[in-house]
């Protein structure tokens, strides 16, 4: 960035970094700054009848200051919370040399700066625990202007809350916006919680490509990319089921994966290009025993995040508690649609769904009418936890077929508030059946639908050695955190969400 281009308060700190500089003082310093205690470890271990903490080595942001002569008061924040810190001219600066205070703590230092603090802790005249700082080390200079937050008789000002400059300079929001910080810590337990889950259960954690020759297992569109030392186009991953699958034809019995993938399509508070998914493959299992599985997991999260079941999310209470219910999609449709549909043939199902104002297309056939009909009149009835089960055989393409009905497959969802969060198959392991269903995904997309799948004969290939009985899940970690953590949009829970391109 030019000077020119500088507001007068970017000007000062450079200013200041310059005079910093030309008194010997490195404002990045190379050497480490050993730190051997959070602020809220004091919190926490201070016993003021035992004046412990004597030797306390702390570094962090500057946030607020308050200078009286030869003594100050600053907040300093860590990556555990805010202290405050008692600065006396005399105990940090050497002999006659008052320079480090006089003029670098009062003129060149500035809020947002980080430095280094060594001292002890000890109880203020009004009784605030704080640092009484022996030290002062400056570790770096902050060249941006913080927008600090102010409060003033319980009301907030200059709120860096602005969600397009949150999401694109979340290095800021996670400064400014300590709850924001909360949201991603308990994120990451969502993930530990869960693979430790696994690990009991004795699963293997795995990694398979993420660039692959042929995108399959979802009905997405996939990013393409081109490989120069192969000349042949590649695609980001749309799922990992197709190779998670091909390990449990080589022997293992529980694998697992939390994977990144990508989906070529739309974004809205719920979608990103670019996203997180636990996929879980267990050999000898069918989707009875994967939905009992899936609710006594996420049961398990919401304890070890909130001790407790029932959680707030927007306006309603959602209570996780196992079990959760159990709806057929074709009753879930008689039920709010007020329509019969099963055993229909696709014209008359086009039919009904004029009668009933489903937008339809020449492209869709009758599983696609079906999931329409769904979307329209009953996703948003599913506000409790509820297996939505049976598919159409058309939209599960590797999914077994229904032991008692050919035409469904022993498919489920879990909706929660009125959004799919997981999506689980007894598994197609047929490869004569496969292979049928992948060629039926062609003809759909001679028909114009972009999203059906490609054939992966590589694939087909590892079930005709032969794949044993096998249940399979996946489900959205960035909005099972939406979830949890009571958060209204996915780029919430996302450290740096997609977004258009910024001039700077």
């Amino acid at each position: 960035m030019e000077h020119s281009e500088l507001n007068e308060q970017e000007q000062n700190r450079r200013d200041s970094l310059r005079a910093m500089q030309e008194l010997g003082i490195n404002p990045y310093p190379a050497e480490a700054f050993e730190v051997n205690i959070t602020s809220l470890q004091i919190k926490e271990q201070y016993d003021s009848e035992q004046k412990n903490l004597q030797d306390i080595k702390i570094a962090g942001r500057i946030m607020t200051r308050r200078i009286m002569g030869a003594a100050a008061f600053i907040e300093l924040q860590d990556e555990k919370g805010r202290i405050q810190v008692y600065i006396k001219r005399d105990e940090i600066c050497q002999g006659e040399d008052k320079t480090l205070y006089n003029t670098v703590f009062k003129k060149l230092l500035d809020i947002g700066d980080i430095i280094g603090i060594k001292g002890f802790a000890f109880i203020t005249q009004t009784g605030e625990l704080s640092i009484h700082a022996k030290e002062m080390k400056v570790l770096s200079k902050s060249l941006r202007v913080l927008p600090i937050v102010k409060e003033k008789e319980d009301q907030i000002y200059d709120a860096f809350s602005d969600p397009e400059l949150r999401y694109r300079m979340r290095y800021v929001d996670l400064i400014v916006n300590p709850a924001v910080r909360d949201t991603f810590v308990k994120r990451s337990k969502i993930i530990n919680t869960m693979r430790n889950f696994f690990n009991d259960h004795e699963y293997l954690e795995v990694e398979t490509p993420i660039l692959q020759p042929i995108p399959g297992g979802a009905n997405a569109r996939p990013f393409i990319s081109h490989h120069n030392a192969l000349d042949i186009p590649l695609y980001l991953r749309i799922a990992n089921e197709l190779y998670l699958k091909r390990l449990i034809v080589g022997g293992f019995t529980g694998v697992y994966e939390f994977a990144k993938d990508f989906r070529n399509e739309g974004m809205d508070r719920t979608h990103n290009p670019e996203f997180t998914v636990l996929e879980i493959y267990v050999a000898y299992k069918d989707y009875f025993w994967m939905m009992e599985f899936v609710e006594k997991m996420i049961e398990n999260v919401a304890v070890a995040l909130h001790n407790k079941t029932q959680l707030t999310l927007g306006d309603k209470e959602i209570e996780f508690k196992a079990p959760y219910r159990r709806l057929p999609m074709l009753d879930a449709i008689k039920e709010y649609a007020k329509v019969d549909v099963a055993g229909m043939s696709e014209d008359e199902l086009r039919s009904v769904c004029e009668k009933i104002n489903v937008p339809v297309t020449k492209s869709m056939g009758y599983g696609k009418m079906i999931d329409a009909i769904f979307g329209e009149y009953c996703e948003h009835h599913l506000i409790q936890p509820t297996f939505i089960t049976d598919y159409p055989v058309e939209t599960s393409p590797l999914t077994k077929r229904h032991r008692t009905n050919p035409s469904l497959t022993e498919r489920f969802e879990l909706f929660v508030n009125g959004k799919e969060l997981a999506n689980a198959y007894s598994e197609l392991n047929d490869p004569i059946d496969q292979l049928e269903r992948f060629q039926d995904q062609i003809r759909l997309k001679d028909k114009g639908d972009d999203e059906a799948m490609f054939i992966d004969m590589d694939f087909v290939r590892a079930l005709e050695y032969g794949m044993p009985p096998t249940s399979g899940m996946g489900i959205g970690i960035d909005r099972l955190t939406m979830f949890m953590t009571n958060s209204p949009s996915i780029q919430d829970v996302l450290f740096f969400p997609q977004m258009r391109p910024e001039n700077l």
